[in-house]
């Protein structure tokens, strides 16, 4: 089975990446292997056939596949908004003070900016005008991590600050040129962005009715995945030491620990609405669509196993 997941030095797709190097797909008979696809190229992967599922921000998918059509969500990987916004550690504003970002240079992916854009919006900002939302050189290549590069970058002044995921941020922090400024999966910000978007697994309707056996297998190894990382989020380490750069590799297991109470594979209906309603702000989804549309059903049973 082939799955694309959208950032692989993140704490965010930990689990099914982890699932392939701690032996979960292997136990579940499946010989699965997770690559590195880029944001907008990883839908576009699933539509073609390059690729078997797909591990994002599941509003990505819409691009692709309009009014959620031919594509299920089969596992939620983390609950919420998964990006962080960390401003240089000299700002002199206040956790959750959005306020603060006026005039500043914020960095942000091709994916998450969406996101970002409609929270200011839900502030009460104008992303245009409010904000200097830029691109980092070199950010959109297909090999790196962005909020590791993003954390390089606000360490040698190019920017203000950036949007993306805890990794990017932790680093920032622990070289003492970033602070957090909000967390919206914790409170901080608007509330309706903590439902932006969540982190999901992806796969095609044709795949489900083709093999549904191999997706439900692909589901009970990520489940199963999270419930060793709450049992023992160490064994986060050893998965970094093989695909991690080293300084990611030594913080990833402090960052899964932080972020176990979002490693829940259920689906639920206020986060697939958060989503729709997101999507349609955005101009991705012309009308809500119903819960049973966007989740494969037949594989909830097995959030639970």
């Amino acid at each position: 089975m082939r799955i694309a997941c959208l950032d692989l030095v993140s704490n965010s797709f930990f689990p099914v990446l982890a699932a392939e190097e701690l032996g979960f797909y292997k136990a579940e008979g499946l010989d699965t292997h997770v690559e590195l696809v880029r944001d907008s190229a990883a839908p576009a992967a699933l539509r073609d056939g390059a690729i078997d599922a797909m591990a994002g921000v599941t509003h990505l998918v819409l691009k692709q596949f309009p009014r959620w059509e031919g594509v299920k969500l089969v596992v939620a990987i983390q609950q919420g908004t998964p990006f962080l916004l960390v401003t240089r550690v000299d700002l002199p504003a206040k956790r959750g003070d959005i306020q603060a970002l006026r005039g500043l240079r914020i960095a942000a992916d091709v994916g998450p900016v969406v996101v970002f854009q409609r929270l200011l919006i839900e502030a009460g900002l104008d992303p245009e005008r409010d904000v200097q939302i830029v691109k980092l050189p070199g950010g959109d290549n297909p090999n790196i991590s962005f909020g590791v590069y993003a954390a390089s970058a606000l360490e040698e002044g190019q920017i203000d600050g950036f949007w993306a995921n805890a990794m990017g941020s932790e680093i920032a922090v622990r070289r003492g040129v970033g602070k957090i400024l909000l967390d919206v999966r914790r409170g901080d910000g608007p509330a309706a962005a903590r439902h932006f978007t969540f982190v999901g697994l992806v796969t095609t309707d044709s795949l489900i009715d083709r093999d549904p056996e191999r997706v439900a297998a692909a589901v009970r190894a990520i489940v199963k995945t999270q419930q060793a990382l709450r049992a023992d989020p160490t064994r986060a380490t050893e998965v970094g030491k093989r695909r991690f750069p080293p300084d990611a590799a030594e913080l990833i297991a402090t960052l899964v620990e932080r972020d176990l109470p979002f490693y829940d594979p259920a689906i639920s209906e206020e986060a697939v609405a958060g989503i729709n309603r997101f999507a349609q702000s955005i101009g991705l989804l012309p009308d809500p669509v119903s819960y049973e549309q966007v989740v494969a059903l037949q594989f909830r049973d097995l959030w639970r196993s």
